[in-house]
């Protein structure tokens, strides 16, 4: 978030303190395993769903299930919990993240693996719509910018990072390896949290429904409503079922494939901060590129990725058109609703969550009902809806959402 888009609250601290790092330091840890958590099957889908014996549309869902549950948690749980201690709600839905993660590693069954995301989704929404904000009130006015950016880099950072190394874990010692490391994970984000964390209470403008709805009424609201709903779509409709392509279309084998991964997550670093530089300046033109990096990238996928050597650059190209999304997307909804930030987190988060959840869904359906390379081919057309709608719109987002 850029450091224009924060607005301190009267319990922000004047000065910058190391223990104010040391609990950034522990959101954004908790924030690494709350992404890796949830995009981790992206990496591990084929033999999850060989083990439960389900088709890998029917694996999907498990990218789809977190989505859905988080796009309702966004806001009911902030709304509910509006005068509850920050750092006690943090806590408990890290606590949730660790239980789920047990609990995939334990699932005798698919249907236990599904409620487990059940409570990842929970703890997305959340953690997302009532953390993320935090940085500010633990660092000062001063660093606020700078302490918000580390937060968010745990998003790149779980492609980065943390799927390519579960998916290794998983190829040398099985996907419930791979998920008892992440509930390991947790419970040591938990720790951190509890450690570093002070009492943190609700801040002073309190999220309400009318506030929320207040929001939706704007103009510059619903149009970043649009835009993210069919960028997101056409992301996760794709990259959901990205390893199996990798496998069947283009031969790759598991180990190529995580070294593949890692180097998209790179790729998404690299973006995020590009995007994140022009955005502030030129959000139209941000969005724009984006969009049409991944259109570029999903629609070529089938023809040139047959090769390891076409697969790989598609896919590091897609890595910098997407990683420029997330930032792009939040700083739209924030600059439509800048007289209400937390609102606008909430709103960004569940249209996000909501539509990966769609996405999902939507790619598992059209994989099982047609191919791998369709699939791809459909994200192309939406991303592509996404470059004609934002060059069609207005210049910028408009700043009061009107």
């Amino acid at each position: 978030m850029p450091p224009e888009l924060i607005t301190p609250t009267s319990s922000t601290p004047r000065h910058t303190s190391l223990p104010g790092w040391w609990a950034v330091s522990a959101l954004t840890l908790a924030l690494f395993a709350i992404v890796t958590t949830e995009i981790l099957p992206i990496g591990l889908l084929t033999p999850i769903g060989a083990e439960f014996g389900v088709t890998e549309g029917a694996a999907g869902l498990m990218m789809t299930v977190p989505g859905l549950l988080a796009a309702v948690a966004a806001p009911t749980v902030t709304l509910a919990t509006a005068r509850v201690d920050r750092r006690l709600m943090l806590c408990a839905l890290v606590l949730l993240l660790a239980v789920a993660n047990f609990l995939t590693a334990a699932a005798p069954a698919y249907w236990l693996v599904l409620v487990a995301r059940v409570l990842v989704g929970t703890t997305i929404g959340g953690y997302w719509s009532i953390g993320v904000g935090l940085a500010a009130r633990l660092v000062g006015p001063a660093s606020a910018g700078r302490a918000t950016a580390v937060v968010f880099a745990a998003v790149p950072l779980g492609s980065v990072l943390g799927v390519p190394a579960g998916t290794f874990l998983g190829d040398l010692a099985g996907w419930r390896t791979t998920f008892a490391a992440m509930g390991l994970l947790s419970t040591g984000a938990l720790a951190l949290l509890l450690l570093t964390l002070p009492a943190l209470p609700p801040a002073e403008v309190v999220t309400r429904p009318s506030v929320l709805r207040a929001l939706l009424r704007g103009t510059g609201t619903r149009y970043a409503l649009l835009i993210t709903f069919l960028i997101v779509m056409a992301h996760f409709a794709t990259y959901t079922y990205v390893t199996p392509f990798l496998r069947q279309i283009t031969g790759t084998g598991p180990a190529r494939i995580t070294g593949y991964l890692l180097l998209y997550g790179a790729a998404g670093v690299a973006g995020n901060f590009i995007g994140g530089a022009l955005v502030t300046r030129a959000p139209r033109l941000a969005f724009g590129t984006a969009a049409a990096t991944i259109a570029a990238a999903t629609a070529l996928l089938p023809v040139l990725g047959r090769t390891d050597a076409g697969a790989l650059a598609l896919l590091t190209v897609w890595g910098l058109g997407y990683g420029a999304v997330p930032v792009c997307a939040q700083t739209w909804f924030a600059r439509a609703a800048p007289q209400a930030p937390e609102a606008a987190t909430v709103l960004f988060t569940a249209s996000f969550q909501a539509t990966l959840a769609a996405g999902a869904l939507t790619g598992g359906a059209v994989v099982d009902h047609t191919s791998l390379r369709a699939v791809m081919w459909c994200g192309a057309v939406v991303a592509g809806l996404v470059v004609a709608v934002v060059g069609a719109g207005r210049a910028e987002p408009c700043p009061r959402g009107r």
